[in-house]
């Protein structure tokens, strides 16, 4: 399987962000973007999750078995700053909402909520609100998500966030699993995630599209 960025472009209100990016990532393959704050990380994974219509290029997934035409969208996991889930709803609910409504993607399966919550090392607590959580255990639920309903492509916007260093490493085992069976990750963060062999993408935002001109 295959995600293709072509010549991706996009824009922030009336300036270009960033221009002519180009990547490819394979079955087991993983990029990490760098760059300061507003450097066009977030922008980038969103255009490549198909939650931002990009100013110019295209994203395409090939896979054995998918349909033709499959859009790369469907084959990605967005995991964002904000972790998306009802403070008055139970963990359980909320897991059970995004089980259902993303569904698994041909090729694998999920896991259940209960082994969800125990690979991210909080089994035993899916029965409270969503909003009893701390900041932490908020963020291992929200990664959860990823693992309730497969998908080959996980896009992963500063993942770490409000994690302590044990949940950190619990995090990086989890990425590596997925890597090592033939997932792929594209990922921006501040913080090492301990993957090897990742690719690095450095994204320059305004200055890097201005002295690209010249």
């Amino acid at each position: 399987m295959r995600l293709t960025v072509e010549a991706l472009s996009a824009r922030r209100g009336e300036d270009l962000i960033f221009k002519d990016v180009s990547f490819t990532l394979s079955a087991g393959e993983s990029l990490i973007l760098t760059g300061r704050n507003g450097s066009g990380k977030s922008t980038l994974l969103r255009a490549v999750a198909g939650l931002l219509r990009p100013e110019s290029g295209r994203v395409t997934w090939e896979s054995d078995g998918a349909e033709p035409g499959t859009r790369a969208s469907e084959a990605c996991h967005y995991l964002g700053h904000r972790n998306a889930m009802k403070a008055e709803l139970s963990v359980r609910e909320n897991l059970e909402f995004w089980q259902n409504f993303v569904g698994d993607f041909a090729g694998g399966r999920g896991m259940t909520v209960t082994g969800a919550a125990d690979a991210v090392g909080l089994s035993g607590i899916t029965h409270l609100p969503f909003g009893y959580l701390s900041a932490g255990q908020q963020r291992r639920m929200a990664f959860a998500k990823l693992l309730v309903a497969w998908r080959p492509v996980w896009i992963l916007d500063e993942p770490t966030a409000a994690l302590d260093v044990s949940a950190e490493s619990v995090f990086t085992a989890l990425i590596k699993d997925h890597l090592g069976h033939d997932g792929i990750v594209l990922a921006a963060t501040h913080q090492p995630l301990g993957l090897e062999n990742a690719q690095e993408l450095k994204m320059t935002g305004f200055a890097g599209v201005m002295e690209s001109m010249w």
